[in-house]
């Protein structure tokens, strides 16, 4: 807890206070790592589970396979959820 707020505390020392863009732009990248981290963990877990039966030292070819179609259908998926979901917070954005 003290590293957190001593990175803070020793930007604002500098100016005299503490400039929040750049705060809110720190904070929007780690959320973005961390969406992208999660991301990456769930294809990782469902294509494991639905494209290895019997985990070894090597994939097989059709586990290769199965692996490459199971995450380009995942991030597919994931980029159709995610403009549609953008869009609607668009509208309802617009609306306000």
């Amino acid at each position: 807890m003290d590293s957190f707020g001593s990175d803070f505390s020793s930007g604002a020392a500098g100016s005299g206070k503490m400039d929040t863009g750049m705060i809110m732009e720190q904070v929007k990248v780690q959320i973005a790592v961390a969406n992208a981290q999660e991301l990456l963990q769930r294809m990782t877990d469902k294509c494991f589970k639905k494209c290895i039966g019997k985990p070894g030292g090597t994939l097989d070819n059709s586990e290769q396979k199965c692996i490459a179609m199971c995450m380009d259908r995942y991030m597919d998926t994931w980029n159709t959820v995610s403009k549609a979901y953008n869009s609607r917070l668009q509208r309802e954005r617009a609306r306000i």
